[in-house]
């Protein structure tokens, strides 16, 4: 690059004479293309929708809020006396419905509660963890047949209370109930099933010696 003067004598800068003009390279640009903002993704907890707490009511015992049930005031002036369920054989594989006599077995719940609880230690006790199981109508079998389970939502928790069989339940499970009565579901799985025990004790007779 060299100085020239003009007719003022300011000086004017000039280009060498091998100086070449690059053009933009337009292919490179076509091939590229515009450029683009990517859309912010947005977390995967707000992209699902929230389980709405209310469902059709399960069985005629249950109400339209999730893991809950009639009071035992109102299911026995609904006429309500036996709750049923679904159990299948663990030796045979039948798979049929029993029944327990409402008033009857809660009875035998509360009372073990009141004999017990003080020895509990907010814990349940084997004899709720490992449950006696039914014996089946078919085969004869003693301790065989085990509730059956299949969506949460649909989970016949009074049957399970009235057959003393809450300790069949998944933790899973357990922490569902909990979750959706407001009970804190952290601990070990004994401490869960207790806890479920006095929650549908609570549901059905809301002003008894079941708070936890």
């Amino acid at each position: 690059m060299f100085q020239q003067l003009d007719s003022n004598h300011e000086r004017i800068l000039l280009p060498p004479s091998n100086f070449q003009r690059q053009e933009p390279n337009v292919r490179e640009q076509h091939e590229a293309g515009p450029s683009r903002v990517r859309p912010r993704r947005l977390p995967v907890r707000a992209m699902k929708q929230a389980k709405s707490d209310t469902i059709n009511p399960p069985y005629q015992w249950a109400t339209s809020k999730r893991a809950r049930v009639h009071s035992l005031e109102h299911l026995l002036s609904e006429n309500i006396i036996s709750i049923s369920g679904t159990v299948k054989c663990k030796r045979c594989e039948d798979q049929y419905e029993i029944e327990f006599n409402l008033r009857d077995k809660f009875n035998e719940v509360v009372e073990f509660i009141v004999e017990e609880r003080d020895s509990m230690h907010d814990r349940a006790p084997k004899s709720w963890t490992k449950p006696v199981l039914p014996t089946c109508n078919h085969c004869g079998i003693e301790n065989s047949l085990e509730p059956v389970f299949s969506k949460k939502k649909i989970i016949n928790w009074l049957f399970l209370l009235l057959g003393q069989m809450i300790g069949c339940c998944k933790l899973e499970y357990l922490k569902y109930f909990c979750k959706h009565t407001g009970t804190h579901r952290t601990g070990a799985k004994d401490r869960l099933i207790y806890l479920t025990y006095l929650g549908i004790c609570k549901q059905l007779s809301p002003n008894g010696p079941f708070d936890p």
